[in-house]
């Protein structure tokens, strides 16, 4: 997972728990969540689109 072992994931909690504090901390991964939801959805729109132009200029 991106070369990151349990030592690194601990001290980036801390670290986000001391920036955002652990009241704010489920709005700031429910953010994140939604960052990453919009981001692989922008990804597959556009392999499907490249993948669609493919298979139209095959058929011209």
């Amino acid at each position: 997972m991106f070369g990151l072992g349990l030592p690194e994931l601990v001290i980036i909690l801390l670290i986000v728990l001391l920036l955002f504090g652990a009241s704010r901390l489920p709005e700031v991964a429910k953010g994140l969540g939604s960052s990453i939801a919009a981001f692989k959805k922008g990804l597959n729109d556009s392999e499907k689109e490249i993948s669609e132009s493919r298979g139209k200029d095959k058929n011209v």
